[in-house]
């Protein structure tokens, strides 16, 4: 990957983690990058970003464009992956005027559809929290 203009703009989880990938993060601790960079990729591992192909953010971009979305909400949409309405109103700005119920649902149902899911929280030692019981 070569970085083209400096602080061009925001970047998306994938990119960061592809970013770190390149520059040989792996999940080694033994990994030829800084401590902040370690802890930045391991963070992202252990998130759905790890799941995320460019052919899926892609695809994501393209059927988003119809809503006429913002740069940054955009960004959410692909870091945060809301998959209900409610969490596409958090998302919008003044979602309700833009998109209504219907059109914000529409749009979760994309997310849902293209985007890998959110990891399941886990606990400390990696068993199920009580309340996913």
């Amino acid at each position: 990957m070569k970085i083209k203009n400096a602080n061009d703009g925001a970047l998306t989880n994938f990119e960061v983690l592809s970013f770190l990938q390149s520059r040989g993060a792996s999940k080694e601790v033994a990994a030829t990058v800084a401590p902040s960079e370690y802890k930045v990729f391991q963070y992202l591992v252990d998130t759905a970003v790890d799941k995320q192909t460019k052919e899926s953010v892609s695809d994501l971009l393209g059927k988003v464009k119809k809503y006429d979305l913002a740069k940054a909400e955009v960004l959410n949409i692909i870091n945060l992956r809301p998959t209900s309405a409610v969490g596409i109103y958090t998302i919008v700005e003044k979602c309700d005027a833009r998109l209504g119920e219907e059109g914000a649902q529409d749009l979760a149902d994309i997310v849902a559809e293209v985007s890998p899911p959110p990891e399941e929280p886990r606990s400390e030692e990696g068993l199920p929290q009580a309340n996913d019981v």
